[in-house]
């Protein structure tokens, strides 16, 4: 399957497919796939990428796409730049509501504020057609569970020293200010 950069991993499901039972989908990249999802995610490498997902039926007219998914990934120590190792295996539970389904409408809010709770679930998510690409949905639980800062075990970085003045405290930082003066 041909991909571009802004989907370098990518499998669709038709909605339509989708019973009471749920439809079991277990994908995995290519090494070109890897190489894209590296640059995607503007990593050294992806040495593999897959996932086990269910898709089922959510309310009447909504899917839920639920499952794993794993990756083994090499970055760049933001200390020394060496290569680290590290591997991601997040659950996924996203929920998508067909374009004007009365599931994806957002309740009128007088004032314009709006009550989130930050633990709660997420709102779910618009798709169109019929079909939504479930390694979309994958690629994007991985990206948001590497590290953004990888360290190489052992490594700590000591290369910023605040100064002190004589009594040992850090200097304001308006001291610079105290010889200006206004015209």
């Amino acid at each position: 399957m041909k991909h571009d950069e802004e989907t370098p991993f990518s499998y669709s499901v038709k909605v339509g497919h989708i019973s009471v039972n749920p439809v079991e989908v277990k994908i995995a990249a290519d090494a070109d796939e890897c190489r894209a999802l590296a640059r995607q995610w503007d990593i050294r490498e992806v040495r593999s990428f897959s996932a086990e997902l269910q898709v089922r039926r959510w309310k009447k007219d909504g899917v839920r796409v639920k499952g794993r998914v794993k990756a083994d990934i090499v970055q760049s120590c933001v200390v020394t730049m060496d290569p680290v190792e590290s591997q991601i295996d997040e659950p996924v539970d996203a929920v998508f509501v067909p374009e004007g389904s009365k599931l994806a409408l957002h309740p009128d809010v007088e004032g314009g504020e709006m009550l989130l709770d930050p633990d709660g679930p997420d709102s779910p998510e618009l798709f169109q057609g019929d079909t939504i690409n479930v390694g979309v949905v994958a690629a994007e639980y991985a990206a948001l569970a590497i590290d953004p800062y990888p360290r190489k075990a052992g490594v700590v970085f000591s290369g910023h020293i605040e100064h002190t003045d004589e009594g040992g405290r850090k200097p304001s930082p308006f001291a610079v200010l105290k010889d200006w003066k206004k015209d």
